[in-house]
């Protein structure tokens, strides 16, 4: 890292706006005047600085996902700080020690304004970025319409007891709207939605899977289809060879396209390993918690009152489900008892997907864990604070489906 960090400044502003989507005019949320939020970019080592003035009729809070940042910035209602209340301003400042695709959300009301668009990405440079002709973000979202095609306003308890708020307008939204067949590119693809999970096929593009949450793989990876959950991103390099298309083969649906226009020399050297971030190794004893999922439509009962339960509680509990000191190891076992799929997130950290014989996989910030499955996770609590751990597909999270760990 550089011995000076350089500062980042920003300003966001949550407001109204009007944009269209689905070919209609809607009234969502946004940053600064844009839907989504603009692009917050910065470089490995820098140091942000956002101001948040809100200027919504509600309150509001900033989540920087992904990030390993200092506790009190990481804008979390009840563990972290108090709501920003209309018409005030809070300042974040919080260094970026890890290059890679990230994002930022809305995290009060969550499942509401996130879902109207309260969200955008957050990318954060290599010292030594890797050699491409263009660095594209991709958003996927969908939003639940009426018969007129406007924002559904209705939220019925049937979104918050089953797959949750599935939209009808699926859409990729893409920073870059043309490249040249031969071009090498890096797309950042991110997934903002509330609750779908995109089985992405991507067509026209010949590439590797590079990182994923924002941490690079050992080795790149080759790809067919990418499953992201809410929250997760996926980082491919790769060759154009023709028009760049974004479908989900579960929806069969065609999000979106970047067209290409002439042709260039393509390159003949290999798709790069981008270089690891400097993240902490497990050492001495692990500590071992377990995390059932429990509830939702046709579920069993549990102890907890809302729809959804962790260990038979809904909501944050009182206690934290492990209370650490730093540098501890921690295997969690998630087991799912539910008849839906669930993304879990873990706030200020990333873990190691384990494999069936304990093998460590993906190292992720969230992980998705499917219907009557489980899965365990390793993760080393080196992040001081009180950290928040729940299901991603927010409407769940909003009918119970929280936590947190504490890192002395």
């Amino acid at each position: 890292m550089p011995s000076v960090a350089a500062a980042q400044n920003y300003v966001l502003r949550p407001e109204p706006v009007m944009t269209s989507l689905g070919g209609v005019r809607q009234e969502l949320l946004g940053f600064n005047g844009s839907w989504p939020g603009p692009e917050l970019r910065a470089r490995q080592g820098d140091d942000m600085r956002v101001r948040v003035e809100n200027g919504l009729k509600d309150g509001v809070l900033v989540h920087w996902h992904g990030l390993r940042l200092p506790n009190r910035m990481d804008g979390v209602n009840v563990l972290t700080q108090d709501v920003i209340p209309p018409d005030v301003s809070n300042d974040y400042r919080f260094p970026v020690p890890d290059a890679g695709t990230f994002w930022y959300h809305s995290h009060y009301l969550s499942y509401d304004q996130v879902s109207r668009g309260l969200f955008g990405p957050l990318i954060i440079d290599e010292q030594q970025p890797p050699d491409v002709d263009h660095d594209i973000t991709v958003q996927l979202f969908d939003m639940l319409t009426d018969d007129s095609g406007v924002y559904d306003e209705d939220t019925g308890a049937e979104q918050f007891t089953s797959a949750g708020r599935i939209g009808n307008v699926m859409t990729a939204i893409v920073s870059r709207e043309t490249v040249q067949r031969g071009d090498r590119v890096r797309l950042r693809l991110i997934n903002p939605s509330i609750d779908r999970v995109y089985s992405l096929r991507i067509n026209g593009i010949e590439g590797m899977i590079v990182a994923l949450d924002g941490m690079p793989l050992e080795q790149p990876r080759p790809f067919e289809d990418i499953i992201l959950a809410p929250g997760q991103r996926c980082d491919v390099l790769g060759d154009v060879s023709d028009e760049i298309t974004f479908a989900d083969d579960d929806a069969g649906r065609t999000l979106g396209r970047i067209a290409v226009h002439r042709q260039r020399q393509r390159r003949t050297t290999a798709i790069p390993t981008l270089p690891p971030n400097p993240m902490p190794q497990p050492k001495g004893r692990e500590v071992k918690a377990r995390l059932v999922i429990q509830g939702g439509a046709g579920g069993g009962k549990h102890g907890g009152f809302g729809t959804w339960a962790l260990n038979d509680v809904s909501g944050l509990p009182r206690e934290p489900l492990l209370n650490g000191r730093r540098g501890t190891t921690a295997r969690i076992s998630l087991r799912n008892d539910t008849g839906y799929d669930h993304v879990m997130h873990l706030h200020g950290h990333h873990f190691w997907e384990l494999s069936e014989n304990g093998e460590p996989g993906d190292y992720r910030d969230g992980t998705l864990v499917r219907a009557g499955e489980g899965r365990d996770i390793l993760c080393v609590l080196d992040n001081p604070g009180n950290w928040m751990f729940h299901c991603h597909m927010l409407s769940h999270q909003a009918d119970g489906m929280a936590t947190w760990l504490r890192v002395g």
